[in-house]
């Protein structure tokens, strides 16, 4: 497993120095750093390994003021240094670095006792004792702390060792494999162009391979990779890389920035994440607080919202909604560091449980529901990633569903809401499937959607289609876009039809005429309703070719026109009579007869017009011109100027 490593520690501890005592590079590049003898922006190295593998280095800037830049660099790393002088000992900054580090999820380290020549034995060893006081409760108690001086070299050996030992023994983490570089640095190189720097922390990125740059999805294409100073055909996860872009400016990136595949991150200003408030923190979080916000090497501002409670106290845990300054793209179970503004201090981290989150309201009846589902994605976020289980990823993968609304998830979201490699994911979605609880409702897109959800798609259809019956009574069978009005108007096509299709397969639904009605559905007229049926049969039938206007048909019967025309429709339904325009109802018979006579007449004739019709049927330009519409709409005829020509393909 590739890994990287980064410094921590209070101004003027000896860091940087002690990197260069352990891998012979300064990590000081600026001539400002040089000239103050201070770190201001993230240095690099790397430290060769007995299994010849290069073990990256972060070296981070120690001032307060410089901790935004501190905690860019440490977002990627996998195990710490922690640099305490000795002639100084532990101080703020020592602290707040050890609370970002654990903050981020770190949980590996080594603490180096720097300046040693400078003090006497008696001295270091109260030292120590007050480092080891200081280090209890933190992940690091129990950590080797070693004894060094980068000016005369004495422990630098030992450190080495003791290093190599703790790269050895962390545990693989079980990482997606998305493409992700949070970007902490953007430069130019004469001949080159722009060249993005960051820790890979999953996936691996190929020579030559398009990227886009998130959040503004910038496309790109990566021109060479360096990892350690080395050129390589691909870098990967866990590794320093340096990446020469093509076809982007170097203004157009800026640290914070995520290089990814296209299509593969979802920028959101939302997120929900489980929020831990530091025991070390002032003051409670309150509603509402804005803080300063960390993720990756991306800075941003943020608004902190609870859904359970007023505020967080210190030493305590909830979950919490972020209401971003600016779009993010995150992963299911990313640290982030918040800071608050005034004093400026860390006072809380979170890890991120929902990177697209459902809309969370308390009248919500849904609400309890989807905070349960949110505080068991919670523990399964603590979780030590390497020890997730099968079955850990397969409640994984149904919460994440659970939370999603019509009409779920493709594979593409999941794996930014799960957080899992692809073929585990695939593996979680196949059992999830099998045991009912979530159904693909496109192999094409491969989109999935909770048992649950679906299942209340199929209830609101069949509300609505209920509601349809009541309202047109008479109506046998409805199209299915107005089956699916009000509740899949943008809703996938697919994913409507999906619904429908179970609501026949489950003997909900009955395909009906060209369309669907409920399977319990009778149309039953009512003695009303039968004899105005009655009468308009008798109308039509007996009007001809010349049939009523629905104003007529209204007179004749002093019946509501809403009536009227739900009856009319019933007729046609059932081929009683026939629709040929707005107003124009032929009753069946006798339309078939005008199309036999038709025919009849192209066998002799090459064109027809409306005087042809009315030496065929006897009838005025009123009923003529509807009529020879609807020939051309059935596919009988097809009009050129003001003649209609026989369609050979026709009827």
């Amino acid at each position: 497993m590739d890994a990287v490593l980064g410094t921590a520690g209070h101004i003027d501890h000896g860091k940087t120095s002690l990197v260069r005592a352990l891998t012979g590079i300064n990590c000081d590049r600026l001539d400002e750093e040089k000239r103050r003898g201070i770190t201001i922006e993230l240095g690099f190295a790397w430290l060769d390994l007995p299994d010849g593998r290069r073990l990256g280095i972060i070296d981070v800037p120690g001032h307060e003021r410089f901790v935004k830049t501190m905690v860019a660099g440490a977002a990627g790393i996998d195990c710490m240094l922690l640099v305490i002088a000795a002639d100084e000992g532990v101080m703020p900054q020592t602290r707040e670095h050890l609370d970002i580090c654990s903050l981020l999820g770190v949980r590996s380290g080594i603490v180096a006792l720097t300046k040693t020549d400078i003090v006497d034995e008696d001295w270091l060893q109260m030292v120590t004792e007050d480092v080891k006081d200081n280090l209890r409760g933190t992940f690091l108690e129990g950590a080797p702390i070693i004894p060094v001086s980068s000016a005369n070299g004495n422990g630098i050996g030992a450190l080495r060792t003791a290093v190599i030992g703790m790269v050895a023994a962390l545990e693989g983490r079980q990482r997606t494999d998305l493409l992700r570089l949070p970007v902490d640095r953007v430069f130019t190189l004469k001949g080159f162009g722009t060249v993005v720097t960051g820790t890979l922390v999953s996936g691996l990125c190929k020579q030559g391979e398009d990227i886009s740059i998130f959040p503004a999805g910038k496309q790109a294409r990566v021109r060479s990779i360096q990892v350690h100073g080395n050129q390589v055909q691909e870098g990967r996860s866990g590794q320093r890389c340096a990446m020469n872009l093509q076809g982007v400016e170097v203004d157009e990136i800026q640290r914070g920035d995520i290089i990814g595949r296209p299509n593969t991150l979802f920028p959101s200003k939302r997120w929900i994440i489980h929020l831990s408030c530091l025991s070390s923190a002032p003051h409670p979080i309150r509603q509402r607080m804005e803080v300063h916000f960390h993720h990756g090497s991306r800075e941003s501002s943020a608004k902190i919202i609870f859904r359970d409670r007023d505020d967080l106290k210190p030493g305590k845990s909830a979950i919490a909604e972020l209401y971003l300054s600016q779009a993010i793209a995150g992963v299911f179970g990313d640290h982030c560091v918040l800071r608050a503004h005034s004093p400026l201090r860390t006072i809380a981290g979170g890890t991120l449980i929902d990177p697209l989150p459902p809309v969370l309201r308390a009248r919500d009846p849904l609400f309890g529901k989807k905070f349960s589902a949110l505080e068991e994605l919670a523990r399964l976020a603590e979780k030590n990633r390497s020890k997730l289980s099968s079955a850990d990823a397969r409640e994984l993968v149904s919460l994440a569903l659970s939370l999603r609304d019509m009409p779920g998830a493709d594979e593409k979201r999941l794996t930014v809401l799960t957080g899992l490699p692809s073929n585990v994911l695939e593996a979680a979605l196949k059992k999830t499937a099998e045991k009912g609880q979530a159904i693909c409702w496109d192999s094409a897109t491969k989109s999935w959607v909770d048992k649950d959800v679906f299942d209340a798609s199929l209830d609101k259809c069949l509300e609505r289609i209920a509601e349809l019956h009541e309202r047109e009574p008479l109506k046998g069978f409805f199209a299915q876009n107005a089956l699916c009005s009000g509740w899949g108007d943008n809703l996938p096509s697919r994913y409507t039809q999906k619904v429908l299709d179970r609501g026949i397969k489950r003997g909900h639904l009955k395909e009906e005429g060209n369309g669907l009605k409920l399977a319990s559905w009778e149309v039953k007229p009512d003695a009303d309703q039968s004899e105005i049926m009655t009468r308009l049969q008798d109308m039509y039938e007996k009007s001809g070719l010349t049939p009523p206007t629905l104003k007529e048909v209204q007179e004749t019967l002093s019946a509501d026109l809403k009536q009227i025309m739900s009856i009319l429709a019933h007729l046609c339904e059932n081929g009683h009579l026939v629709r040929i325009q707005e107003g124009f109802y032929y009753d069946k018979a006798v339309l078939d007869d005008i199309l036999q006579k038709v025919r009849k007449w192209f066998a002799n004739h090459d064109n027809l017009d409306v005087g042809a019709m009315k030496t065929i049927f006897g009838i005025s330009r009123k009923f003529a011109i509807p009529l020879l519409e609807y020939l051309d709409s059935i596919g009988i005829t097809y009009r050129v100027g003001n003649q209609r020509q026989l369609r050979k393909t026709g009827n």
